[in-house]
C-alpha cells in the first residue's frame, strides 16, 4: 500500500502541533456529549460520557442498557459535545465521526471517567465502554476562538442570522 493510501493514526495527522488533536481536546473540557448512530435502520442519539486519550481517540462510557453499544460495534458514528450551556464567550461545538469499537478500559482509564451514575431510566448503571476513532472532526465556535489554530484545513466566517459571526471549519483526519 502505498504511504499514502495507508491509514493514519490521530496523531500521525499533520507535521506540527496537530490541529485535529487541538480540536478534539476541546472535548475534555466538559464531561458529557452525545453519540449518534443508527438503531434498528433510525438515528438515535444517547448520552455518554468521554474522555480524550492522548493519541486522539475518544474513550466513551454509555449506559448497556440504552442498547446502543451492539449498533456502534464496527460502524460510522458521531460524537458530539459543547460548551453551549456554560455561559462563556467563547462557545464551540466539536463533531467526531469515525469508527467504534467496544473496548475493556485500564484501571486508569476508568478511573479517569470518575464515578457513574446511580441509574440511567430507572434501571442500574452497567458501563459499557467504546473507543472512538476519529476520521473527520468539526469544530464550530462562536465568539472568541477557544484556541489558535496555525493550518490550512478549509476554514470559513458565516454570518450570523442573529448577529455576529460563526467559524466553521471541517479537517479530514485520513
Amino acid at each position: 500500500m502505498p504511504p499514502q493510501d495507508r491509514p493514519r493514526a490521530p496523531a500521525e495527522l499533520s507535521a506540527e502541533p496537530s490541529a485535529e488533536l487541538r480540536d478534539i481536546e476541546l472535548l475534555s473540557r466538559v464531561p458529557y456529549g452525545r453519540l449518534a448512530t443508527s438503531l434498528h435502520a433510525m438515528p438515535f442519539v444517547a448520552p455518554a460520557r468521554h474522555v480524550v486519550s492522548g493519541d486522539g481517540n475518544v474513550l466513551l462510557r454509555v449506559h448497556a442498557g440504552l442498547e446502543c453499544a451492539r449498533s456502534c460495534v464496527g460502524s460510522v458514528v458521531a460524537y458530539g459535545a459543547d460548551n453551549l450551556n456554560s455561559g462563556a464567550t467563547a462557545l464551540w461545538s466539536v463533531q467526531c465521526t469515525g469508527t467504534a469499537e467496544i473496548v475493556e478500559p485500564t484501571a486508569a482509564e476508568v478511573a479517569s471517567f470518575g464515578p457513574g451514575p446511580d441509574q440511567v431510566d430507572g434501571e442500574p448503571f452497567e458501563p459499557v465502554y467504546m473507543r472512538l476513532r476519529p476520521r473527520f472532526v468539526t469544530v464550530h465556535t462562536s465568539g472568541s476562538t477557544p484556541h489558535t489554530s496555525a493550518c490550512t484545513e478549509e476554514r470559513f466566517t458565516e454570518r450570523s442570522p442573529i448577529g455576529g459571526s460563526v467559524e466553521r471549519s471541517l479537517r479530514h483526519a485520513g
